[in-house]
C-alpha cells in the first residue's frame, strides 16, 4: 500500500499514526481517572454525608437525653425546650438521612429509628408531664415509668449504633468496589499503553526497515555510479598527460620551426640585396655600352672593366647559389618539420586537427620553396654560362680590338639577357621572401594554436583529476550514509 510513496510521506504517516495513538492513549487514560475519580468521590460524599448524618443523630440523641434529664432534674422551662428542640432536630436529620441512604439494610435500620425515637418519646412525655406536676422532687422514684425509659433509651442508642455500623460497612463495601475499578482501570491502561507502544513500535520498525533497504539500494547506485566516474576520469588524467606531454614537443618542434622560418626569411633578404647588386651591374654594364657606343676609342677600357664586372658577377652568382642551396636545404628541412608536425597531430586526436591544417600548409610551402630553388638555381646556372660567355667574348674583344665592333651587337644582347636573367632572379627572391614571411606568420599562428591546446589539456588534466577525487569524497560518503542507516558497506 505504501510501496509508492516516498519516505518522507511514509515518515509523515507513521508520525501521523504514532500521534494519533499517544492521543488514543491519553483520552483513554483520562477517561478511565476521571472514572475512578467520579467513583471516589461518590464513595467520600456518601461517607461524609451518611455517616456523618448517623454519628449527628447519635449526638442529638445524646444532647436530647442531657437535656431531659436536666429538665428532671431542675424542672425548669429551659430544659423542656432544649429537649423538644432537640428532638426536632433529631426527626429532621432522620429526614435528611432518607433521602441520602439507597442501601435497603440501612433503611431498614433508619424505621428501627424512627420506631425506637417514637416510643422513647412517648415514654419520656410520659415522665415529663410527671415532672412538670411536681414542685419539689425528692427522688427519682417519685416518678413512675423511668425504667421503661432506660429501655426505650438503650433500643434508640442501639438503633443508631447499627445504622452507623451499617453505614460504615456500606462505606467500606464502596470504597472496595472503587479500589477495584481504580486497579481495573489501571490495568486497563496498562493494556491500552503495551498495545500503543507494540503500534508504534512496529510502524518504527516498518519505517526503519523501508529506510534502510530504499537508502541501501539508493546508496548501491551512488557507489556505482562514483566508481564508474572515478575510473573515467583516471582514465580522461591519463589521457591528458599524455596529451600534455605529446604538446609540449609539438610545441618545442613548432619554435625550431619558426627559428628555421626567421633564418629563410633573413637569407631570402641577402639573396634579394644580392640581386639587386647584380642588376644594378647589369645595369652599369648596359651604361657601358652606351659609353662604347659613344667612344669606341675607350672600348679598351670599358671591355677591361666589364671582364672585372663578369668576374664580380661570377661571384655573386657563386654567391646567389649558396643561398639558394642554404635555401633548398631550409626548404628541405621544413618540409620534414611540417610532416613531423603533421604526425604529431594526428596522434593528439581532436585538439590537433586544426594544427594538422596548418603543418599541410607549411609543408605545401616547403615545397614550393624547393621548386623556386630549383627554378633559381637554373637561373643561375644560366647566367654562370651567360658570364663565362661575356669573359670569353670580352677577351676576344680585348685581343681584336677591330672586330670589337662588330661583336657590339652580341655584348648587347648578352647585357639584356643579363637583365633579364637578374630581374627573374630578384623576382624569384622576393617571391621566396614572401613565401618565408608568409611561413613565419604561418608557424606563428600555428605556435599560438598549439598553447592553447596545451593549456587546454591542463585544463582538462586538472579537471579530470577534481572529479576523480569527488569521485572518491562521494564513495566515501555513501559508505558513511550506509553506514548511518545501518545496512554496512557494500
Amino acid at each position: 500500500m505504501m510501496a509508492g510513496r516516498t519516505f518522507g510521506t511514509k515518515l509523515a504517516a507513521g508520525f501521523g499514526l504514532t500521534l494519533l495513538l499517544t492521543l488514543l492513549m491519553t483520552a483513554t487514560s483520562v477517561l478511565a481517572l476521571r472514572y475512578v475519580l467520579h467513583t471516589k468521590d461518590a464513595v467520600i460524599v456518601s461517607a461524609r454525608d451518611n455517616l456523618a448524618g448517623a454519628e449527628t443523630l447519635s449526638a442529638l440523641m445524646e444532647s436530647r437525653i442531657a437535656d431531659y434529664r436536666a429538665y428532671m432534674l431542675f424542672g425548669t422551662e429551659e430544659y423542656l425546650d432544649a429537649t423538644n428542640a432537640d428532638r426536632t432536630k433529631f426527626l429532621a436529620k432522620l429526614d435528611s438521612l432518607r433521602g441520602t441512604i439507597e442501601n435497603p439494610a440501612s433503611k431498614e435500620l433508619l424505621q428501627d429509628i424512627a420506631d425506637a425515637e417514637s416510643t422513647h418519646a412517648a415514654v419520656v412525655s410520659g415522665l415529663m408531664s410527671q415532672r412538670s406536676k411536681i414542685t419539689n422532687l425528692a427522688s427519682v422514684a417519685q416518678l413512675s415509668g423511668s425504667g421503661q425509659v432506660k429501655t426505650a433509651r438503650e433500643a434508640v442508642q442501639k438503633a443508631i449504633a447499627d445504622l452507623i455500623a451499617q453505614v460504615q460497612s456500606t462505606v467500606n463495601t464502596k470504597s472496595d468496589d472503587a479500589s477495584d475499578r481504580a486497579t481495573l482501570s489501571m490495568i486497563f491502561i496498562i493494556v491500552i499503553g503495551a498495545l500503543l507502544i507494540a503500534g508504534a513500535a512496529g510502524v518504527s520498525w516498518k519505517l526503519s526497515r523501508d529506510l534502510k533497504r530504499e537508502v541501501g539500494a539508493a546508496v548501491g547506485h551512488i557507489q556505482s555510479s562514483s566508481a564508474q566516474l572515478e575510473a573515467a576520469a583516471a582514465q580522461q588524467a591519463a589521457g591528458g598527460r599524455d596529451q600534455s606531454s605529446a604538446m609540449s614537443e609539438i610545441t618545442t618542434t613548432i619554435s625550431e620551426l619558426l627559428i628555421t622560418s626567421r633564418q629563410i626569411a633573413e637569407s631570402a633578404q641577402r639573396v634579394s640585396k644580392v640581386a639587386e647588386e647584380t642588376a644594378e651591374a647589369a645595369r652599369t654594364g648596359d651604361a657601358t655600352i652606351d659609353q662604347t657606343r659613344a667612344s669606341i676609342a675607350a672600348i679598351r677600357t670599358q671591355v677591361d672593366q666589364i671582364v672585372q664586372h663578369m668576374l664580380a658577377l661570377g661571384e655573386k652568382s657563386q654567391q646567389i647559389g649558396g643561398v639558394v642551396d642554404l635555401v633548398s636545404e631550409l626548404a628541405e628541412q621544413t618540409n620534414i618539420l611540417a610532416i613531423n608536425a603533421t604526425i604529431e597531430a594526428s596522434g593528439a586526436g581532436e585538439w590537433g586537427r586544426r594544427f594538422a591544417v596548418v603543418a599541410e600548409e607549411i609543408r605545401k610551402l616547403a615545397d614550393r620553396t624547393a621548386a623556386s630553388a630549383k627554378e633559381i638555381r637554373a637561373l643561375i646556372e644560366d647566367v654562370r654560362g651567360a658570364v663565362n660567355t661575356t669573359v670569353m667574348a670580352t677577351e676576344i674583344g680585348a685581343k681584336a680590338v677591330d672586330s670589337g665592333s662588330r661583336q657590339f651587337d652580341d655584348a648587347t644582347s648578352s647585357f639584356r639577357r643579363i637583365v633579364s636573367l637578374v630581374s627573374t632572379t630578384s623576382d624569384a627572391t622576393r617571391e621566396i621572401e614572401l613565401s618565408t614571411k608568409q611561413q613565419t606568420t604561418a608557424v606563428e599562428q600555428v605556435n599560438v594554436a598549439a598553447s592553447d591546446t596545451a593549456r587546454v589539456t591542463r585544463e582538462t588534466e586538472a579537471s579530470a583529476v577534481q572529479t576523480k577525487q569527488t569521485a572518491a569524497h562521494l564513495s566515501t560518503l555513501s559508505g558513511e550514509l550506509l553506514d548511518l542507516v545501518g545496512t554496512g558497506r557494500h
